[in-house]
């Protein structure tokens, strides 16, 4: 019986949907058809359309809502649960390929017309019709995409595999791993505990090897995906992998848009925890300093294991957290045995006993010293071992202060031994790479260190990583253990003068500034340049082809950057400092990392005054004073501005005066100063066009027509922004253009012409989510909801504005108060 009513419920649905004749009021003018009334009838059929369908796929009679389904689609191309819906029932009807069609043009559109992915819902239906089974956390066909944990929606929670290879030939340990299995619970059973073992050792003993092969043994028990971070605890040239570098890469490997992700330490924990809360995930964090770096990276709910490795006791993860505590001891002389054995073959270790037993006494029993060994051995198959052993016991180098007693003169000895069986270039390639920043380092930023051509030093890589040196982790991305990296550093200092290892750093940071600059022009086109000096001979030069590649890079290399910052600094390189910081600016702002961005240009802002040079501090006073203003420190914000627009005046400097009049004219803006804020904007508008700087110009003139529509000059504002837009377009200012919509928008809205206004409003945020702007786009989203509730519907106008909130939470921005107004109770009368 209930089978015949879903049938006649759907029958009754199509019939009433056959009786739809096309868009209410086709034919009459656009005036008319903007009418909210008549606006409201498109939206009720399109609702009716989706709710067809559901009823259809719950009843197995997809075919009969497809008409409907199609006709909605064509006149919706962007509507994703409608086509979801379609994809759906079109997969249900038979029509497998037209799904996978309908499906791959929505994706195409998206991502060629708004710049974007598709969401979790249509990535689902997607999943259907290629017969494979949707993500459990992607929203059902029959409703919209529920919220997560934190509120936000438009992303599902992948599974991460971020797992360093297993090593194939690993060996020894059994006791060990026995030990560490028999803390889990057999597969299939539940736990009612969050698991935690730490792993401890001295450098080199293998913690990290073990870690990872014990999580490829139970990664099956984890479906839900498995999490790696090195944190960088020993690193013996720079600070620590801070708990939010750490917390944010998780995030961005669960699936969350870095707009999404908060910037407050504590509101990034809790969404971490929230994506892992009832799922069984993997967690690694290897090369701990402490408990207090690992805390905010504990996962909060049953079903999760947290491996970390140590050199510390870390006793207070064992005393707050109950964990599982495991110290590795160095391999004795049969584990030694069974470890070459592997790798070097058994014939060859049975034969020489005796020298075994030695190589295992000079490598100190560290696996990390005798892969070094073996990995030089392999190389040379007809030296025999007692020759091998001789060379270990003539060869002892100081690694002293990172291992110790005479551990320390072993492993060194095993590592010089290493670095014999390579070039003398190659052995110049290790020496500076321990002078970086960090244990990560990208092949053109090795090849800067070392002043030779990409196609010269990846050769010196290859050598490099055949001899267990380095290890590429990543095609073209290298990493050295904390232990190997002390040693090069070691070397470098022993063997290098100052000035070649200054060199090195100076060429790195070439590197790092010129590339940085050549990814900024392509995202701010508009803000005045930053002319770094000619680099070096021997700097390698990065070149992008477009924005999208340059946001790639900046992405990829982020930490490295942040570290180079710190490096330039600490080294007395402060126009670096400063150039690094500055190139930085439009991707700080646009991803919404604003505290990385203050402290950054805080240290920026030191280095300026150190050069004793005003243009420098009137550069690093406004780039400091725009981050203020992001977080809402606008009397700081005004002090700096006005203190660079005198150094600017004094200096001659229009460009540079004109970019911190419209910082001032943004700060006035803020404290309610209108008049003040357009006055600001117009001397600015006027020192570009004197300047001839076209791209500069319309951007400011999209801020001009900003502030007249704020003061309720319209037809003035429209016709800055129509005159704006094609100079935007022209050279690529996504941006501009983007606050040129939403100003349309804005205008449309206040004079009433309130489906315009979704237009304008719908263009901007649409490239405010394509740059990763999560202010803009939360102004924007706020905007938005205030036409859908001046049109009557409360639905859409709540779900825009709680976006918006959600956003304006995760950048803690004290707009969020005039946010949740809206959304209290008789909230609507909030708005404006």
């Amino acid at each position: 019986a209930a089978e015949g009513a879903a049938g006649r419920a759907v029958a009754l649905s199509v019939e009433a949907l056959a009786l739809w004749q096309g868009p209410a009021a086709s034919g009459i003018t656009a005036e008319v058809r903007g009418h909210p009334l008549l606006a409201a009838l498109d939206r009720e059929h399109l609702a009716a359309v989706k709710e067809s369908a559901d009823l259809a796929l719950g009843a197995d009679a997809a075919d009969l809502v497809l008409p409907a389904l199609r006709s909605a689609a064509a006149a919706n191309p962007l509507d994703e649960p409608l086509l979801s819906r379609l994809v759906l029932a079109l997969t249900a009807a038979g029509h497998r390929s037209e799904a996978l069609e309908v499906y791959e043009g929505a994706r195409i559109r998206l991502t060629d017309g708004l710049g974007i992915s598709p969401g979790a819902e249509l990535l689902a239906a997607q999943a259907v019709a290629a017969g494979r089974k949707p993500r459990e956390a992607a929203p059902p066909a029959g409703g919209p995409a529920p919220d997560g944990p934190s509120g936000r929606t438009g992303y599902t929670a992948p599974s991460p595999a971020q797992l360093p290879p297993d090593l194939p030939v690993f060996t020894g340990r059994r006791t060990e791993m026995a030990e560490v299995l028999a803390r889990l619970p057999g597969a299939g059973q539940d736990t009612s505990t969050v698991l935690i073992s730490a792993i401890g050792g001295m450098a080199g003993i293998g913690k990290t090897t073990l870690a990872v092969h014990w999580a490829h043994q139970v990664a099956d028990r984890f479906p839900d995906g498995q999490l790696y971070v090195n944190l960088r605890g020993f690193d013996p040239t720079g600070p620590a992998m801070t708990p939010g570098e750490a917390v944010r890469g998780f995030l961005d490997a669960l699936g969350v848009p870095p707009r999404h992700i908060p910037n407050g330490l504590d509101a990034q924990a809790a969404l971490y925890r929230s994506l892992l809360a009832g799922r069984r995930v993997l967690v690694l964090l290897d090369n701990a300093a402490g408990t207090d770096q690992i805390r905010p990276l504990l996962p909060g709910s049953p079903g999760c294991l947290t491996i970390v490795t140590s050199r510390n006791q870390m006793h207070g993860l064992l005393a707050a957290y109950g964990a599982h505590a495991l110290s590795l001891r160095p391999l004795d002389v049969d584990e030694a045995r069974e470890f070459l054995a592997r790798r070097l073959g058994d014939g060859r270790v049975s034969d020489a006993p005796g020298a075994v037993a030695e190589i295992a006494e000079r490598c100190a029993g560290l696996p990390l010293a005798l892969a070094c060994v073996a990995a030089r051995v392999a190389l040379s198959p007809d030296v025999p071992l007692s020759v091998v052993a001789d060379e270990l016991r003539e060869t002892r180098e100081s690694l002293e202060g990172f291992a110790g007693g005479e551990v320390s003169t072993d492993v060194g000895a095993v590592f010089s031994w290493s670095c014999r069986a390579i070039s003398p270039a190659a052995a110049r390639l290790f020496r500076v790479l321990g002078l970086q920043a960090g244990p990560d380092i990208s092949a053109t930023a090795a090849a800067s260190l070392v002043g030779l051509p990409l196609r010269e030093t990846w050769p010196l890589l290859t050598e490099l990583t055949q001899v267990q040196l380095i290890g590429e982790h990543a095609p073209g991305q290298y990493v050295l253990h904390d232990l190997l990296r002390a040693y090069s550093r070691e070397l470098a200092l022993a063997q290098d003068s100052q000035d070649g290892r200054r060199a090195a750093l100076h060429r790195l940071l070439d590197h790092y500034a010129h590339a940085a600059h050549a990814a900024d022009l392509l995202l701010a086109p508009h803000l005045d340049p930053i002319s770094p000096a000619p680099p070096r001979p021997g700097a390698t030069l990065e070149t992008f082809s477009s924005a999208e590649r340059a946001l790639d890079w900046l992405t990829a290399e982020y930490p490295a950057l942040l570290l180079a910052v710190d490096v330039a600094v600490r080294n007395g390189f402060d126009t670096h400092a400063c150039q690094l910081a500055w190139a930085l600016e439009a991707f700080f702002d646009r991803r919404g990392h604003w505290h990385d961005w203050a402290t950054v240009q805080r240290a920026a802002l030191g280095a300026a005054l150190r050069t004793g040079l005003p243009a420098m501090e009137a550069r690093a006073l406004r780039a400091l004073a725009r981050v203020e203003g992001r977080l809402g420190r606008h009397d700081e914000t005004r002090t700096h501005l006005e203190r660079a627009l005198r150094l600017f005046t004094g200096l001659g400097d229009d460009i540079g005066r004109g970019n911190t009049h419209r910082s001032l004219g943004w700060t006035a803006e803020q404290l309610g100063d209108l008049r003040g804020a357009l006055r600001h904007n117009q001397q600015a508008l006027e020192l570009l066009r004197s300047r001839k700087d076209r791209p500069a110009w319309a951007s400011v003139l999209a801020s001009v027509a900003w502030y007249h529509a704020l003061l309720g000059e319209y037809d003035l504002a429209f016709s800055h922004c129509r005159t704006a837009l094609p100079v935007l377009r022209e050279y690529g200012d996504r941006y501009g253009e983007a606050a040129a919509w939403h100003s349309i928008g804005y205008i449309h809205q206040q004079v009433g012409r309130h489906t315009r206004a979704l237009g304008g409003y719908g263009n901007a945020l649409e490239l405010y989510q394509e740059l990763g702007v999560p202010y803009m786009e939360a102004q924007t989203l706020t905007d938005l909801g205030d036409v859908h509730s001046a049109l009557g519907d409360s639905e859409a106008a709540r779900a825009a504005w709680r976006e918006a909130l959600s956003l304006l939470n995760g950048l803690e921005h004290p707009d969020a108060g005039k946010v949740s107004a809206r959304l209290a109770p008789g909230g609507e009368a909030h708005r404006g």
